[in-house]
């Protein structure tokens, strides 16, 4: 196409750094030096301590269910309680440990100079360009501020495979680098081929530019970072040359939906409490999260990248939740992977939904399942390998309490209905059936949920020393706040234990969970859809509550929470999308965070240049570039070149966009004709597109004739 034109520069010129797969079966010589006493002592109170706690309550419920003869179902009720006791207690006992051990001192000194060269990396897959974009250039203006930009380049790697999308994307891209242009450099590079989905595309980054950066701070298409804390995880960097890997905390924030402030507001108030006590008992065998974190890019170059998996789904192929695996081989590699929980300034959104939530969590149940192929790795610290088993937990957890509930109802359906042989040939004093210590149940409940709820009891307590939280809401609000979130968690919670079932099943019988663009906005109610979703958890909750009254078992007071969430899962899942309810939450003060009060100027400026953006990506589509050559040019700048095809491998969606052309009549049918793939071809081949434009100024001849 004879009109477009080349604009320089859409990535810097190529400083290529090897990246070789990871051996699993071999592990590195690497000496690792001790670990602080603080972190031993963690440990001992964290992991020792869950086992006590597990140990007691195990013990408890055997005293409970041998009052007489132990049948099979009330053996395997108390092997699935051990199970999913365990899994709290070792939540309870990690967060005592934080209290007095999860606060590390910074390394380097507040008034240093960063040093090191870093790239704000933002990968991105059909996101909101609008969105994105402004985040990026409240970042790079704030540092611009406090003349802090020298040490800093932008750089997003897109794997967007939506052609509508992607229009949008570059012409975002292109007006963040004019209003950044000769302050901070802004470089953009699009993946022809999306191998290894996110991992690939940081993998791709590294192995083409990796040499040319000391630091990247990895970013989510949500996350936004103060200007302050960007600098400060350079500097720690730089002082810390050992270093890794340094993660922050994000905290969620901008939710405009009541599950989106539900979840902003627990962030708030309980994830310091869970993310110091990760802090104290993990030290320099650190984790990952894949976002808001900055790391040493030789580091990553020379110890994190990762093989294909062999065998059958969902163990084998590419590793999809990649961040806990790359932790745990640069840690494996001799660096250390720390955690700053006490910085602030980090930010994430929340999904807006409980659907959105589920949509998320399925790919992140695959791949922390898939860790369970990754963690005999040879190597490997065992606090990383720790981490692996809780994330893998975090989802098994469900139908382990799914297992054990079933168990629990098959129980007390048999005591209702059997009949039960009383006195057979053998002498006894009791019948043969199962019989309970009711008065030690009740103790042992209260202290499993007393066991539960101490991490959120801290973080309530916490917060209300804490000023940004009071500065929030007093005493008053924050209780009612915390009563709420607590209510909603309860009905949520069999909810949401019924998806991660039946989202483990899935994974287990070895179907993939593709590659969806996360949401991160809801546009109103899809009663079909919520119905689709859960008609099977309400049929549930009315089967168990028909059950119970029907064999008048008082077990019905003890499950209420559960069954009542089970039915009303329809209404409860379209109330979590609800914006009107959140926002007369927030008009009355409940569920506020502290930057809902005092934004950060990051927070402000984000907001202001989105609707900036937004204005002109609304106004970009294919047909306008066909009336507009100079945002033609600049779209095709920012495409790159496709990569050069060998013989006998030709590019099937540019030949069927080709011929597609070579038989419409005009651009509206041509393009209603295309595929996906074919359209994506068409704007990324300058050809191509000349063909498109000759066809619409044919169109155009034709009409004016």
């Amino acid at each position: 196409m004879d009109s477009i034109r080349e604009i320089v520069g859409a990535t810097p010129q190529p400083a290529p750094l090897d990246m070789p797969a990871q051996n699993l079966k071999v592990a590195p010589q690497v000496q690792f030096r001790w670990q602080s006493l603080a972190t031993f002592l963690a440990r001992l109170i964290t992991f020792p301590g869950a086992l006590a706690l597990t140990a007691y309550a195990g013990y408890q419920m055997y005293l409970i269910i041998s009052v007489s003869d132990v049948t099979r179902l009330q053996w395997l009720l108390l092997v699935l309680y051990l199970l999913t006791f365990g899994w709290i207690a070792l939540a309870a006992t990690s967060a005592i440990a934080g209290l007095f051990f999860g606060h590390p001192k910074a390394a380097a000194s507040s008034g240093a100079q960063p040093r090191g060269k870093t790239a704000l990396l933002m990968p991105v897959y059909n996101e909101d360009p609008a969105a994105t974009c402004s985040a990026l250039l409240a970042m790079a203006e704030a540092l611009i501020t406090r003349q802090q930009q020298h040490w800093f380049e932008i750089f997003i790697i897109s794997d967007s495979t939506d052609p509508d999308v992607w229009v949008k994307e570059t012409a975002a891209v292109d007006m963040l680098r004019e209003r950044l242009q000769g302050r901070i450099s802004v470089w953009y590079r699009r993946r022809y081929m999306n191998t290894a989905r996110k991992a690939g595309n940081v993998q791709d980054f590294v192995t083409r530019w990796g040499a040319r950066y000391d630091y990247m701070i990895v970013l989510d298409a949500d996350s936004l970072i103060a200007a302050d804390t960007l600098t400060f995880m350079v500097r720690e960097m730089d002082a810390d040359p050992g270093c890794g890997i340094l993660q922050t905390l994000p905290r969620l924030y901008a939710g405009k939906t009541l599950f989106a402030r539900l979840q902003q507001f627990a962030g708030t108030l309980y994830g310091p409490v869970v993310a110091h006590g990760m802090t104290a008992w993990q030290g320099d065998d650190g984790n990952y999260w894949g976002h808001n974190a900055i790391i040493r890019v030789s580091a990553f170059a020379s110890a994190a990248g990762l093989p294909v998996m062999s065998g059958p789904r969902p163990f084998g192929g590419h590793i999809m939740s990649h961040d806990f695996v790359e932790a745990a081989l640069i840690r494996r590699a001799g660096w250390s992977v720390r955690m700053m929980p006490a910085q602030t300034g980090s930010w994430e959104e929340s999904p807006p939904t409980l659907l959105d939530s589920a949509v998320r969590d399925r790919r992140w149940a695959q791949g922390n399942i898939q860790h369970l192929g990754v963690i005999p790795t040879r190597g490997m610290r065992w606090p990383n390998r720790m981490h692996m088993l809780i994330g893998v937990m975090s989802y098994i957890a469900s139908p382990l309490w799914l297992a054990m509930m079933t168990v629990g109802l098959l129980i007390s359906a048999q005591i209702a209905t059997q009949g039960f042989e009383y006195f057979t040939d053998d002498f006894q004093l009791f019948p043969h059936w199962p019989v309970f210590d009711s008065q030690r149940m009740i103790m042992l409940f209260v202290f499993t949920m007393s066991v539960l709820l101490l991490p959120k009891l801290l973080g309530y307590l916490a917060g209300l020393f804490r000023r940004d939280v009071r500065s929030a809401m007093g005493p008053i609000r924050l209780t009612l706040s915390a009563a709420l979130e607590l209510f909603f968690s309860i009905l949520f919670a069999p909810i949401f234990m019924m998806i991660h079932s039946r989202q483990v099943w899935e994974i287990i019988r070895g179907k993939d969970s593709g590659w969806s663009t996360q949401q991160r906005d809801t546009h109103g109610t899809d009663w079909g859809l919520l119905f689709k979703h859960h008609w099977f958890h309400t049929l549930v909750g009315i089967s168990v509550l028909a059950g119970l009254v029907l064999l008048q078992n008082p077990l019905l007071y003890w499950m209420l929470p559960i069954i009542t969430g089970l039915v009303l899962s329809i209404p409860l899942s379209a109330l979590s999308g609800s914006k009107s309810f959140a926002r007369m939450l927030a008009w009355l003060g409940l569920l506020r965070i502290p930057e809902e009060v005092s934004s950060a100027p990051e927070i402000n400026d984000r907001d202001r240049y989105r609707e900036e953006f937004q204005v002109v990506v609304d106004a970009v589509d294919v047909p306008l570039l066909l009336t507009d050559s100079e945002k033609a040019s600049r779209h095709f700048n920012l495409a790159g070149e496709r990569p050069v095809k060998r013989r006998g491998d030709p590019d099937m969606d540019a030949a069927g966009a080709r011929l597609k052309l070579s038989d419409a009549a005009d651009v509206s049918e041509v393009l209603a004709w295309m595929n996906r793939r074919e359209k994506m071809a068409l704007l990324n081949d300058t050809a191509l597109f000349g063909l498109l434009a000759k066809l619409a100024q044919q169109g155009s001849n034709e009409g004016v004739a």
